[in-house]
């Protein structure tokens, strides 16, 4: 076990100063709430815009909604609660394992833009480098984000780069903490699963507080020890080892402990004036294990006379008789803060802010060991620390100007924006990456290390008008300039006409793009992989290569370029009455260019010798590179109704479909160097991830019941079929579709009080097993697959405590 793991106290104290505030006078008991949130401010600079006029599909996710399940984890509730996202619980990931990445709309993780009050929220140091959704991608850690913090969330489905520049091609996962001086939460919860593992317990805490009557401040805290779930199983590849028939791999979710403290403020500067601000710092715990290394090893003497005598096992190392399994320990720290100051000057409402973020990555293996210093060797390493970090400053303008010809004020907005990143890799212990390195996962070595930056500017306009009593359109532009790729510019524009009161339709079309992120251009490791070879699954020192370096170009890399995409959506809003609303949304993405890591070349001896030159010494290489042309085609479909009961009871139901099909319109150009020694850069394993890695469609129903005393809910999903692909078609995959039903129950005691206590998955539903074809599932060892989109850890029991003023 790694000795780095820290309980900070700041977290535990925080929860209990929060819980001290609590007024001791009893309060009134409170009314169901009636209505959820529909001013939105994602998508629009307009003042006091609905969902219901948006030309844009925007889902909006309350605090009760948010709560309503048994986990802790945002990107796990928001992946329940939205037929568009994806969240797989990948294991034996490396670093993925701890920093999990979550889709919308089948695109990739970093095609999604997160903000945080509107303000751009800074990107993870992990790069998911391993065989799992969202492989090549740099994301942010959603993760990282308390709910206890979160107000409510507004996720726009389209395309926004226009608006909010690079990554929003996806959509904007737009995060609203909680304001305002009043009122507070604390909450401890506990759950586990019917495999008795994976128990965890879980304590939050919000609360408001006065800045005498100008101002306020709100602090959140929030912090869970989750223990680890394993579904592996049984090791029976080899009778002579010491532990044959028992369970050796840990094949589940890690072992996590988060701790998270949020603030955010405003305070009254003058008459037309007003100081925000708003941060972060959280601090995450993970223990994830890596693959199993036996006893024995096989050993194949020379041939004699022309005959092999038999393979002989020899013990690995004398430091572990019975065989180890390396344990993955790692810290992922996020700090962040946002200050400005906002107001109003003459028409004009403006905002001029800082934001600062940044994540590091610390990482440590545990229980391994280096086999090339034999006895001498220790088993405990540090393998390096990633580092991204962020800068902005935005100045934002906005206001109406009257327009005789139009039915309402026309909105303009502009604004400018200068970025700052950089990425930063730190080297490990040289006994982490000396020889073959630490077993499980090779440090990061000194010529891997190094801090590398860029910057770039950006300015937008913005035009949003009621054009006619049914006619609402707005028009977008946005020119960026980067130090390191050059300029782009993209351009967006919608409309909504409202045939009457309760239809509409809406449309947009837009272009967008996505810079390399500074971890795709520049991230640089050797690590221990495993490819299917003659039907085994066989390990293999993989060097993933900086794009610029001489390895990478020995083996045909050239610079990357942004991706580019277009994006087209029609919509359909009805709403019969006021208790019932649908809403159909068609869209198509094309993103070209597309940035993929390359497949896993396995090397000739030609090529080795090519990077052994370099001092590189691998059997397989990759790197970034811009890989294909992609073509997405879905639909968003979402209703909802209200029936209202006697005594201010109700019962609101929600019906959700979300289905994608993405195809490859072009791959790109296999380097000379490549196809002479018989090597593909994008292979099909690697194309396909792409296009079939995700369900293909999504369906939830849910339904909540109401009452002034207690509440209950069920929500059944749906996940559609996937395939995991293989090089050899023979060997794909494609498992069937599963149903997860979760349910919970409330129950509000005295004036304060509520209990609820829920059950994650009643029927205790798992995806297909992994076949045996060309050993996948490693002779059942791992009989799971890492891109099922509910997991495959079964039913799961929680009960939570909470106190609300």
């Amino acid at each position: 076990m790694s000795t780095r793991y820290r309980h900070s106290p700041l977290v535990l104290s925080l929860i209990a100063a929060a819980a001290v505030t609590a007024p001791a006078s009893a309060q009134q008991p409170q009314a169901p709430t009636e209505e959820l949130q529909t001013v939105v401010v994602t998508g629009t600079y307009a003042k006091n815009r609905r969902t219901a006029d948006s030309e844009s599909p925007i889902d909006i996710i309350g605090a009760r909604e948010l709560q309503a399940s048994g986990s802790t984890e945002l990107a796990t509730v928001l992946s329940r609660l939205l037929p568009s996202m994806n969240f797989p619980r990948p294991s034996g990931a490396d670093a993925s394992d701890a920093v999990r990445p979550a889709q919308l709309r089948g695109l990739a993780p970093d095609q999604t833009l997160v903000l945080v009050n509107g303000k751009r929220r800074h990107a993870s140091a992990v790069v998911n480098v391993n065989g799992t959704a969202g492989r090549g991608s740099a994301p942010v850690d959603l993760n990282a984000i308390p709910l206890a913090a979160i107000d409510h969330i507004e996720v726009l489905r389209d395309g926004a780069s226009a608006q909010y520049g690079s990554d929003a091609i996806a959509g904007v996962v737009n995060i609203i903490l909680k304001k305002g001086p009043a009122g507070g939460d604390v909450e401890i919860g506990t759950g586990w699963y019917q495999e008795g593992d994976g128990e965890q317990i879980s304590l939050k805490a919000s609360a408001g507080f006065a800045l005498g009557d100008k101002g306020w401040l709100r602090l959140a805290a929030e912090g869970a020890d989750r223990n680890p779930t394993n579904r592996a199983g049984a090791d029976n590849r080899n009778k002579l080892e010491p532990l044959y028939g028992q369970v050796t791999q840990r094949y589940g979710d890690a072992d996590t402990k988060p701790r998270n403290v949020f603030f955010n403020t405003q305070y009254q500067l003058g008459e037309n004036a007003d100081f925000h601000a708003l941060g972060q710092y959280g601090e995450g715990d993970s223990e994830a294990a890596a693959t199993w290394r036996t006893a024995l090893v096989a050993v194949q003497d020379p041939a004699v006379d022309g005959v092999l005598p038999p393979v002989r096992y020899v013990p690995r190392t004398p430091l572990f008789a019975q065989g180890f399994l390396p344990l993955q320990n790692s810290t992922s720290t996020d700090a962040s803060i946002v200050a400005g100051v906002r107001g109003d000057l003459g028409e004009w409402r403006w905002d001029a802010s800082l934001d600062w973020g940044r994540n590091s990555f610390w990482l440590d293996i545990d229980s391994t060991v280096n086999q090339d210093l034999g006895a001498a060797s220790p088993t405990h390493f540090h393998l390096g620390k990633l580092t991204n970090t962020q800068s902005v400053a935005n100045l934002d303008l906005a206001r109406e100007i009257p327009v005789a010809a139009f039915a309402g004020p026309l909105t303009v907005a502009t604004g400018l924006e200068i970025r700052h990143e950089e990425y930063e890799i730190g080297a490990g212990d040289a006994a982490s990456y000396t020889g073959s390195g630490a077993q499980g996962f090779s440090g990061f070595r000194p010529a891997n290390a190094g801090k590398n930056s860029r910057s770039n500017q950006s300015a937008y306009v913005n035009l949003e008008a009621q054009v006619t009593p049914k006619l609402s359109g707005a028009l977008a532009a946005r020119y960026e300039h980067y130090t390191d790729f050059g300029s782009t510019t993209s351009a967006k524009a919608s409309a909504r006409y409202a045939f009457n009161d309760q239809l509409s339709l809406r449309g947009t079309a837009s272009t967008g793009f996505r810079a390399p992120s500074l971890a795709q251009q520049f991230y640089t490791i050797t690590t221990t992989n495993f490819a299917v070879v003659n039907g085994q699954n066989t390990p293999i020192e993989t060097g993933t290569f900086a794009v610029g370096s001489a390895a990478a170009q020995a083996l045909g890399a050239t610079p990357l370029k942004a991706e580019k995409a277009r994006n087209y959506g029609v919509g359909v809003q009805w709403a019969p009455t006021r208790n019932f609303n649908t809403t159909v949304d068609v869209y198509r993405i094309f993103v070209d260019d597309r940035i993929a890591l390359s497949a896993n070349m396995t090397l000739p001896q030609t090529l080795r010798n090519t990077l052994a030159s370099q001092g590189v010494q691998v059997g397989a290489g990759r790197y970034f590179t811009n890989a294909i042309d992609t073509k997405t085609t879905g639909v968003d479909l979402v209703g909802t109704y209200r029936w209202n009961l006697a005594n201010r009871d109700r019962v609101d139901f929600t019906a959700a479909y979300n289905r994608n099909k993405t195809t490859v319109e072009n791959v790109a150009a296999n380097p000379a160097i490549l196809t002479t020694n018989q090597l593909l850069l994008i292979d099909r394993q690697t194309t396909l991830r792409n296009t079939v890695g995700s369900p293909k469609d999504k369906f939830s129903l849910g339904s909540d019941y109401t009452a002034q005393a207690w509440s209950a809910r069920a929500l059944a999903t749906q996940y559609g079929k996937f395939t995991v692909p293989q090089n050899n078609p023979a060997n794909d995959q494609t498992y069937g579709r599963q149903w997860v039903l979760d349910v919970s129950g409330t129950v509000r005691l005295a004036t304060n009080w509520r209990v609820t206590a829920g059950i994650d998955n009643l029927t205790d539903s798992y995806p297909d097993k992994t076949t045996s074809v060309a050993n996948l599932n490693t002779n059942g060892i791992y009989p799971y697959s890492n891109f099922s989109p509910a997991g495959f850890n079964g039913r799961f029991f929680y009960a939570k405590v909470g106190y609300s003023w």
